[in-house]
């Protein structure tokens, strides 16, 4: 299972503090998902070997505008393993489901953002993963809590109903706000996800990094094709 977390800049703990209450934590590995204007400095491998953690650089892509966010995307896709787009404003959560080349669209629900059954439907079609982020429910308090875990179960409705394919995360800026698998599986069930829904929305995030660091491997031709290194 993998988490996906903001590291300062964006967020107000290191790569390798990160990584290091990730694999505490049980995590098999991270993805660094710093929006693109505030880039992480780290060495991925050496984190990695420091932590025993897998560390995937991944990037958010923050954009106002669909043009601009394609322009964003397709500048990220090929220097990124795992590309997120910035959701919750209508247009440019529709971008993104409607996109093949973008991997996540993130907290699709968030500052009231629309997400539907069309954009369920086409998240399934395009295979863009949606997030389900556990975070305001995690870190919120009141009404604002209550309109996330509303806005949670909606977007479960309509993920379950497209069966479109989807990851989750608590979205944490520190790693003081990273919870262990075991605990946000159980946060998920008392909200109304199944054990399983959680665990295999974590495990999307090492997929995605499993399947695009093949595609982007030298040998790789084609799905089902590469290349056979042989001696002469």
């Amino acid at each position: 299972m993998y988490e996906a977390v903001h590291a300062h800049p964006d967020g107000d703990s290191t790569v390798a503090r990160q990584a290091l209450t990730a694999a505490e934590y049980g995590f098999e590995g991270i993805v660094v998902r710093n929006h693109g204007d505030d880039p992480a400095d780290y060495d991925a491998a050496a984190v990695a070997d420091a932590y025993g953690i897998d560390v995937a650089d991944g990037v958010e892509v923050r954009a106002d505008t669909t043009s601009q966010a394609s322009g964003l995307v397709g500048n990220h896709r090929s220097k990124r393993t795992v590309v997120v787009v910035h959701g919750g404003d209508r247009a440019i959560n529709r971008f993104a489901v409607e996109n093949p080349t973008v991997d996540v669209l993130a907290h699709p629900m968030r500052d009231d953002g629309d997400f539907n059954h069309v954009l369920a439907n086409a998240a399934a079609e395009n295979g863009v993963r949606v997030e389900f982020s556990l975070g305001p429910v995690l870190r919120d308090s009141g009404g604002s809590r209550v309109r996330a875990l509303q806005d949670l179960r909606k977007l479960r409705e309509l993920i379950e109903d497209a069966d479109a394919p989807y990851v989750v995360s608590a979205d944490p800026r520190s790693h003081l706000e990273l919870r262990g698998p075991r605990e946000l599986i159980a946060l998920g069930e008392r909200i109304g996800f199944t054990a399983d829904q959680i665990r295999g929305g974590l495990e999307a995030w090492g997929y995605l990094v499993e399947r695009n660091r093949r595609l982007t491997d030298d040998s790789f031709v084609e799905p089902g094709v590469r290349l056979d290194e042989t001696d002469g």
